[in-house]
């Protein structure tokens, strides 16, 4: 490479992905030892490190579903193993530490921010603003390395809009207010995006038009106005998952509602105190219950949890003998069994009086059944659990999957008393932490979903199996035992329960506009009752799907033919159009639509949905780069891509201003594009 000429690297999206992308630059430049000149441009209308979801200025109330001890955006120190440390950062608790230890580096955080961290442990959940400051230091972190160590590094408060390759053969990227950038390299690390509504959700959107109604679509929640939802009337929400959380918070608690302790135990540990300017939430999903809470425990992983079953090495077997997995046939059976070890023996240690028999005989022939090839492993181990195990401490995979049943309702407050058990009985299990066996199962299934992530990722497993099993049914139940709010939300949601502020439609929902009387409705055919009301909410994210999204840079690179979205096909031979792009092996060069790796334009994050599983999950502190901490390995992989090409690129030409910076590369738009403005 010409060392008078900086090597430009435009990094779309400067959130949690983004910061990694240049922390791994950072690192891998300074360990190269001579490097030449580089440039990082960080392209994001918001603020690099919070980008959109972790805004500082978002509500307080909002929280992360993961633990202060869980998150990392760089391998800092030990907590990120096989991966070059990161020069500059520090995984969330340990940025946690160093403010709450009174340090002159605290001394800057706004007061909401000091509180905040004066009551708050390595296993509480944080407020996404306090992440997103984490996030915003770690940026102003990695500035200083850069500027240390000669690379140039900015950030444009601007939307990409487009890239293109120009005649030269470097990207160009279109951004707002008509101007261009040239760049040698390109990370899409763009995160969550607008997307185009369902047909169902444009009906209901359109019917809210006619009738002077209120619809909320699908939306991160740092963006919603949620004065729009009235004081006292009935608002419909579809969705029990994380974002029903923040909307729960918002019209109670950020409306003066109060939440008092009762001194009783976890099941009835609160009672709702209302501010009288609620609205009746009218809730429902396609299970008829929210996700399941959280444990509390001191670690992310059950400390009594260890995956027996399901290892790497016996996950990785059918590859090395050149098979390709399928998740029911093959994965399933062995992760299965480590759920139902991790079940049964924390019942047998904290209930073995309520076996029939000795927990230590039980445990002994449960474990031998369990360690039997093919499928006698099932029979035997139902022989062992009839002969042992009375049939109300028995689980299953359907009552999980269905934990209302599929029965009927006698009506409204039949369903509600029931979800309210529920409630209460998931409140009483995340407060038992390591001594409740669902916990303890549901620990064993997380495990496995991390170690799954990474045993699936990069063609690990026969398409239609990723269609049909993983992505069908194993995703919708892992999500809604393993993916839930903190503890506190659930205990809450079963005090605004008995308050009667919220309300539950059933299993199975539907949602319909009554055209003579101007309302939505919702209701189930498990229950008799109909609910109606003049707001229906959409409690989730917009889908990630690249062939629904709105954005114009996502819309353009595959109009242009520099991205595709992946197709896979099903067990009947039919192609599907699946949710993410198309792209090569690590470091993950988006496929034209040509079917060629397009050169230096990498992805990172959610439009990796296709060739990975679990996408939003972010890095884990203390876990291998393989597994728990995937995301910082694939930065790292385009980093390492990133850096060799600069080192074999020469070009001529390029020039300098007067305090001796690499000038902006910025043309004309019409000679780059060829289109007119």
């Amino acid at each position: 490479m010409d060392h008078t000429q900086s090597f430009r690297v435009a990094v779309i999206g400067a959130g949690p992905r983004g910061l990694s992308v240049v922390d791994r630059l950072l690192s891998r430049r300074r360990a190269a030892g001579t490097p030449g000149p580089l440039t990082i441009e960080l392209i994001d209308p918001f603020n690099p490190g919070p980008g959109h979801v972790w805004r500082t200025g978002q509500s307080r109330l909002f929280l992360m579903n993961t633990p202060a001890l869980f998150p990392t955006v760089v391998p800092a120190g030990d907590t990120v193993r096989d991966l070059l440390p990161s020069p500059a950062g520090l995984s969330f608790n340990q940025w946690r530490e160093l403010m709450s230890a009174g340090t002159r580096a605290a001394a800057g955080l706004p007061a909401g921010d000091r509180a905040e961290l004066a009551s708050l442990g390595p296993a509480d959940f944080p407020s996404r603003a306090l992440y997103g400051r984490y996030l915003e230091w770690t940026y102003g972190q990695l500035q200083e390395t850069a500027a240390a160590d000669g690379v140039e590094l900015t950030h444009r408060r601007t939307e990409a809009l487009g890239v293109t390759r120009a005649a030269d053969g470097r990207l160009v990227v279109e951004v707002e207010g008509r101007e261009v950038l040239a760049a040698d390299a390109v990370v899409l690390a763009v995160g969550h995006l607008p997307a185009l509504l369902s047909a169902e959700q444009a009906r209901l959107q359109d019917a809210a038009e006619r009738h002077g109604l209120t619809y909320l679509p699908p939306a991160v929640p740092a963006d919603v106005d949620f004065s729009r939802l009235p004081a006292g009337e009935p608002v419909l929400i579809r969705g029990l998952g994380l974002n029903f959380f923040d909307v729960m918070a918002a019209v109670t608690l950020g409306r003066g509602g109060r939440f008092v302790p009762t001194g009783l135990p976890a099941r009835r540990a609160l009672r709702y105190e209302p501010s009288g300017r609620e609205p009746k939430l009218v809730a429902a999903s396609r299970r008829g219950t929210p996700y399941r809470a959280k444990a509390r425990l001191e670690s992310y992983i059950p400390h009594s949890i260890r995956l027996r079953w399901f290892t790497r090495e016996t996950a990785l077997a059918f590859r090395a003998d050149g098979l390709l997995p399928g998740f029911d046939h093959d994965l399933w059976p062995l992760l299965h069994r480590d759920a139902v070890w991790a079940y049964y023996s924390t019942l047998a240690r904290v209930a073995g009086t309520e076996l029939r028999g000795e927990p230590s005989a039980f445990l002994g022939d449960l474990e031998a059944a369990l360690y039997l090839p093919g499928p006698e492993w099932d029979a035997a181990k139902e022989a062992v659990l009839d002969r042992y195990v009375p049939a109300d401490r028995r689980t299953n995979l359907e009552a999980l999957a269905q934990p209302l049943g599929r029965r009927p309702f006698a009506g409204a407050q039949d369903l509600d008393d029931a979800v309210l058990a529920y409630l209460e009985e998931d409140a009483a299990g995340s407060a038992a932490g390591e001594d409740d066996p669902l916990k303890m199962a549901i620990g064993a299934l997380n495990a496995g979903r991390t170690l799954l992530k990474s045993v699936v990722a990069d063609g690990g497993l026969a398409e239609a199996s990723w269609l049909a099993e993983l992505r069908g049914w194993f995703e919708p139940l892992v999500e809604g035992l393993a993916s839930g709010p903190p503890p506190e939300r659930i205990e809450q949601l079963a005090a605004l329960t008995r308050a009667g502020v919220v309300h539950f439609v059933g299993p199975d929902p539907r949602f319909d506009v009554d055209e003579a009387r101007g309302v939505f409705t919702a209701s189930s055919p498990w229950v008799g009752t109909e609910y109606a009301g003049r707001t229906l909410m959409e409690a989730m994210m917009p889908p990630n799907r690249v062939d629904r999204s709105v954005s114009p840079l996502l819309a353009g690179l595959i109009r242009d033919g520099l991205a595709r979205p992946k197709v896979m096909m099903s067990a009947d031979g039919t192609p599907v159009l699946t949710p993410g792009l198309d792209v090569t092996m690590p470091p993950y060069r988006t496929v034209g639509v040509s079917g060629e790796p397009v050169e230096n334009l990498f992805v990172l994050g959610l439009q990796l949905s296709s060739v990975q599983w679990g996408t939003a999950i972010a890095a884990e502190a203390g876990s291998s780069a393989a597994e728990g901490s995937r995301t910082l390995q694939d930065a790292d992989d385009i980093a390492a891509a990133v850096l060799a090409a600069a080192s074999g690129v020469r070009r001529e030409g390029a020039g300098r201003d007067d305090a001796g910076r690499a000038a902006v590369p910025v043309v004309s738009p019409q000679q780059v594009l060829g289109k007119p403005f």
